[in-house]
């Protein structure tokens, strides 16, 4: 295989991530350029990728769309790949971006297949995986929403799909999975409150119920055995808890 530098960019933000950053820069060696931008990390983290790149910035996450959008214009390159300091490029996806490269790209942005781990335990099932996200995109025909929570991403022109895989370590354990459903409900609801969201409790069951069944029928959950479960039950706690928060700044801001 060609081991020459693919003319890209790849961008990572990050925050209190020494046991990961490591990991994640070595797999993507074979890029132009890394670019780490960190949230004011209070661990070793910068340290750590200086030792891999020269180009590590610092910034206060605001808002996360915003805080992207920042990182992604540091980049020297017109295409960026986008991963995660808990992320791995694999071998297979070094391959076909190699490939790629090698061509006229006249899609303006790709999706890659994640595959997600919770410990050594790898998600098979309940719509985690190939779950595709747009990661490589021309920086030019690119951009996230400007929102706290689950920014959508717009692409001006056509997005094509690439099919080998990111890696994603995303929790060490089921302690940081339900310590960071907590986290993203309370930003969910603070986006609803923001909103002013209208939604009643009936609303909000059937919405949790029509999630659950959806991940562990509609989507083999129920092939991951019990882990399946929890998975897809996951996804219908992240409508209870919302709301359950959502009606308290309600409450709180009558009071």
């Amino acid at each position: 295989m060609d081991t020459g530098k693919i003319p890209v960019s790849v961008v990572v933000i990050t925050k209190n991530e020494e046991d990961n950053i490591a990991d994640c820069l070595k797999s993507v060696s074979w890029a132009d350029e890394l670019i780490v931008l960190d949230d004011n990390s209070s661990d070793k983290t910068v340290s750590i990728a200086k030792s891999y790149t020269d180009k590590v910035s610092s910034r206060k996450m605001d808002i996360e769309g915003r805080h992207r959008n920042y990182a992604y214009s540091l980049a020297k390159n017109k295409w960026v790949l986008s991963l995660d300091a808990d992320e791995r490029a694999s071998t297979e996806l070094e391959a076909e971006l190699r490939e790629l490269f090698k061509k006229e790209m006249k899609d303006k942005a790709y999706s890659i297949p994640i595959k997600t781990f919770i410990g050594k335990r790898w998600i098979r099932y309940a719509g985690w995986y190939p779950a595709p996200k747009v990661r490589l995109f021309d920086k030019d025909h690119f951009k996230y929403e400007e929102a706290e929570v689950h920014p959508r991403v717009f692409i001006d022109g056509a997005c094509g799909r690439l099919t080998k895989d990111i890696v994603h370590y995303s929790y060490r354990d089921f302690h940081e999975f339900f310590q960071s459903l907590n986290n993203q409900t309370t930003l969910e609801a603070r986006k609803w409150f923001k909103e002013r969201r209208k939604i009643n409790f009936l609303k909000m069951c059937r919405k949790a119920l029509s999630r659950f069944l959806k991940a562990y029928i509609q989507k083999k959950g129920f092939k991951d055995g019990f882990l399946g479960f929890v998975i897809s039950y996951n996804g219908s706690l992240y409508q209870y808890m919302s709301y359950v928060k959502y009606r308290e700044m309600l409450d709180n801001e009558k009071k």
